[in-house]
């Protein structure tokens, strides 16, 4: 197979920081590159037409305090904590949406500014109920950490002495506290603007105005899809993750119940953050070590189910493929669409059911290990699967949502009974007095410890669709995917465009893998066929390219298109330490990547564990009987349902 692969330019929209601003000159004159000369606390600058008084500033390395502003979203000014003097301006002004338009002089700390900021501090706190101490977000509130910046010792303009709104525990996934809300609308935003999901609005006027859901139902009745985006972006502990870790320290403290964790690739290139490392440091292996620490009996690798995952979804796409161009059969759902991001299920669940049987029939990774675990692992260890209690730790609060639905109980129980997040698992470590950057590296546990680097690289965008290119290519062609792609990297399908675009022409073939020869003779029909892969991250983009399919765009003539509900994939997941944004979301990915590199197996096929389990307990193969009724959803593709 030649590598002539092609890649359109992505359909994505122009930087969150660059839309919704008070004029858009910017872009304008981004086209002519005219400067402007800026004076800031008298130091000058020459910056692009159009740029904001926050950035100018920024490049001089002056600090501005914000809290409605976020780097992720667009522009609002309505929390007026980055207030500065421009000269010849009656007002104060607020930097972060003010854009040079011409030559200016502005002071950022005069006694009239630091006045403003910190009456507008105490007006906040005031309409602001809760302890500090009994907060989730205690010592990571942006709200405390400016009160302390600006010496706020008091209530100036009294408190809220007792709470106004109940608080919405509804979702499996996130919980709302609107007493600690600041109006500073970055949820919304999240919601409308990052995600195009649209759960959140402002709702009435003066002091009664409050961020709710549709006619302010609780937000299990909404169309939320459990993303958490907008906990990563709320400054307060208003929006929180639906945190089970008192149930999972009682299951640990039970005698009677085995504990397994199993831990994803995402969380551990981020929740060193959580204890003070910059961003891109994995600390896999530390983290074995404290988990063992805290009482966990089996520590498993997603890794693992990851590349069962590949092993499954492909060979379910080359079913498909197969059916549509040997069988001639229209009926087949092409494009094949990924099925391991949870938010993204619910998304096109809630938004676009027609398409539906275009979702890959395979499980989630984290699904997939509880099915295995619960049946598989519990033969094996002579363990009564109802004594066992499966946790997983993943970067995405939607998981917690997943493992939650009714129809995930193939084993015959709960496959999976806990989902934990990267800043609820820091929480633990740090309960049980452990430093997680003191502790000694320690390995994987078996059966389910031996993984690959295409189940580590499931963390990134791009990451499910390259794994399961490194697979499907070998497997067809015959020839290594080192031959084909320097290092099995697979370039094209990564980066932190919206949505990319790729075609992958094959023009040999070879002999029909052992693996899969129970479903195929040959791969003379795939010869000379080009593949057409899509690549897409955040639901606005896959809002993209599903109404492109609509239209009968490019993207309806793919083969197979990875979606993740988070921006950069699931290491920008809502579970992920805070803050996020672009810088930190790449940080995490350069980790990921690194870990790839690091191990001698990089393609799920070739994973001797998941051989094994095929030899041992999925005896028919992949997509076989019992690969279905464990490891898929009702939906398989040969186009009949299981019960």
């Amino acid at each position: 197979m030649s590598d002539p692969t092609q890649i359109t330019a992505p359909a994505t929209r122009a930087p969150a920081s660059q839309r919704g601003r008070t004029a858009d000159v910017s872009e304008r004159a981004g086209v002519l590159g005219k400067q402007v000369a800026v004076t800031i606390d008298g130091h000058e600058i020459e910056v692009q037409l159009g740029t904001t008084i926050l950035e100018a500033a920024r490049k001089l390395d002056i600090h501005i305090p914000t809290l409605c502003h976020h780097d992720d979203l667009c522009l609002a000014g309505v929390c007026r904590v980055c207030v500065v003097e421009v000269e010849g301006q009656r007002t104060l002004q607020a930097a972060c949406s003010y854009p040079i338009t011409q030559p200016i002089s502005v002071l950022t700390h005069t006694s009239k500014v630091r006045r403003a900021r910190r009456h507008i501090i105490d007006l906040l706190m005031s309409a602001h109920y809760g302890e500090c101490y009994t907060c989730s977000r205690n010592q990571y509130c942006e709200l405390q950490s400016l009160a302390a910046e600006y010496g706020v010792d008091f209530f100036r303009f009294g408190r809220m002495e007792k709470p106004r709104y109940e608080i919405d525990d509804s979702s499996h996934a996130v919980i709302r506290d609107m007493n600690k809300c600041i109006l500073c609308r970055r949820c919304i935003r999240t919601c409308i603007d990052l995600q195009e999901v649209g759960v959140l609005e402002v709702i009435n006027r003066g002091n009664r105005t409050k961020v709710a859901t549709f006619m302010d139902k609780p937000l299990a009745n909404v169309v939320c899809i459990n993303c958490g985006q907008c906990i990563n972006r709320c400054p307060t502990g208003a929006l929180r993750a639906n945190d089970p870790t008192d149930e999972v320290w009682e299951a640990i403290d039970d005698p009677e119940k085995h504990v397994v964790i199993q831990t994803a690739p995402s969380p551990r290139a981020a929740i060193g953050e959580c204890f003070g490392l910059e961003p891109g440091h994995a600390l896999t292996f530390e983290m074995n070590t404290a988990l063992r620490r805290c009482g966990f009996d089996k520590i498993f690798d997603t890794n693992f189910s990851a590349d069962l995952t590949i092993i499954e979804e492909g060979t379910e796409l080359l079913l498909r493929l197969q059916k549509a161009l040997v069988e001639k059969d229209e009926s087949v759902a092409l494009p094949q669409f990924t099925s391991c991001s949870p938010g993204w299920v619910t998304y096109i669940e809630h938004f676009y059911p027609e398409y539906l049987n275009h979702v890959s029939s395979a499980k989630s990774p984290q699904q997939m290990f509880g099915a295995l675990i619960k049946t598989y692992y519990a033969e094996l260890n002579k363990v009564n699967p109802k004594d066992i209690v499966t946790v997983a730790l993943m970067p995405c609060s939607a998981k917690k949502f997943e493992c939650n639905r009714p129809e995930m109980c193939d084993s015959g129980y709960k496959d999976i009974d806990y989902g934990l997040t990267t800043r609820e698992l820091a929480k633990m470590i740090r309960e049980a007095g452990i430093d997680l950057l003191k502790m000694d590296k320690s390995d994987f546990d078996d059966p389910f410890g031996t993984a690959t680097g295409s189940g580590v690289i499931f963390g990134a965008t791009g990451g499910v669709m390259e794994s399961a290119l490194r697979t499907v290519l070998e497997l067809v062609t015959g020839n290594k995917v080192e031959d084909l792609f320097d290092h099995a990297e697979i370039i094209p399908v990564r980066g932190f465009e919206g949505v990319r675009y790729v075609e992958l022409p094959v023009t040999e073939v070879g002999p029909v893998p052992e693996l899969v020869a129970h479903l195929f003779h040959n791969w003379d029909w795939l010869k000379g066929v080009t593949l057409k892969v899509g690549v897409c991250h955040g639901t606005a983009n896959a809002k993209r390219v599903m109404e492109d399919i609509k239209a009968g765009g490019k993207f309806s003539q793919c083969h197979f298109i990875e979606f993740m509900a988070c921006l950069g994939g699931c290491l920008g997941g809502g579970g992920q330490p805070t803050p996020t944004s672009p810088e930190i979301r790449a940080a995490r990915a350069r980790a990921i990547y690194a870990e790839d590199r690091a191990y001698d197996v990089r393609k799920s096929h070739e994973n001797p564990a998941i051989l094994k389990l095929y030899e041992q307990f999925l005896t028919d193969g992949p997509c076989g009987h019992k690969s279905h009724k464990l490891l898929h959803t009702g939906y398989t593709p040969r186009g009949k349902y299981i019960e």
